[in-house]
C-alpha cells in the first residue's frame, strides 16, 4: 500500500473492469475501494458487516429485501448510504457510476450469501491498483 496521496480520478482511469473493485488504501482494518459499475450486481448480502456506498460518479440503483418487503434505493453523485448487516441487496446502475466503498479487508464482493453470480461480476475481495509512478517520474 502506498503512503503518499492517490488521485481518484487518476485510480479510476487506470482500470476499465466493472463491478472489480480496487483497493485504494486500508483505514485500520477496513479496505477503501472503488469500482466502476453497469448493468446489475447480484442479489447477495453480508452477514457480518455493513457495506458503505459513497457515488463519486453517476447514479447507483440499490434494491434491498428487508423484512418489511422489497425497496430500491437511489444514490446521485455524492450521495452514500450504508447497507446493514445481513440485508439482502442488489446494486445496479443503468448508465454507469463510479463508486467509493468502505468494507472489512477480505470482505468478498458478492458477500457470503448471494445468488448465481454472472460472468460480469468479479467476485474478490479487492484488486490492488496497477503501480503508480512517482510524481516528476
Amino acid at each position: 500500500m502506498s503512503h503518499e496521496p492517490t488521485n481518484l480520478t487518476d485510480a479510476l482511469a487506470s482500470f476499465d473492469q466493472l463491478w472489480s473493485p480496487r483497493i485504494v488504501t486500508t483505514v485500520n482494518d477496513y479496505d477503501v475501494r472503488i469500482a466502476k459499475v453497469a448493468g446489475e450486481h447480484v442479489w447477495h448480502a453480508h452477514d457480518d458487516t455493513d457495506e458503505f456506498f459513497l457515488v463519486l460518479d453517476g447514479d447507483l440503483r440499490i434494491a434491498l429485501r428487508e423484512p418489511d418487503g422489497e425497496r430500491t434505493v437511489t444514490l446521485s453523485r455524492g450521495s452514500v448510504f450504508v447497507v446493514p448487516r445481513g440485508v439482502e441487496h442488489k446494486p445496479s446502475s443503468e448508465h454507469g457510476a463510479s463508486l467509493l466503498l468502505f468494507e472489512p479487508t477480505g470482505t468478498s464482493s458478492v458477500g457470503n450469501r448471494h445468488d448465481g453470480i454472472p460472468g460480469h461480476v468479479d467476485a474478490t475481495t479487492g484488486h490492488e491498483l496497477p503501480e503508480r509512478s512517482a510524481p516528476g517520474a
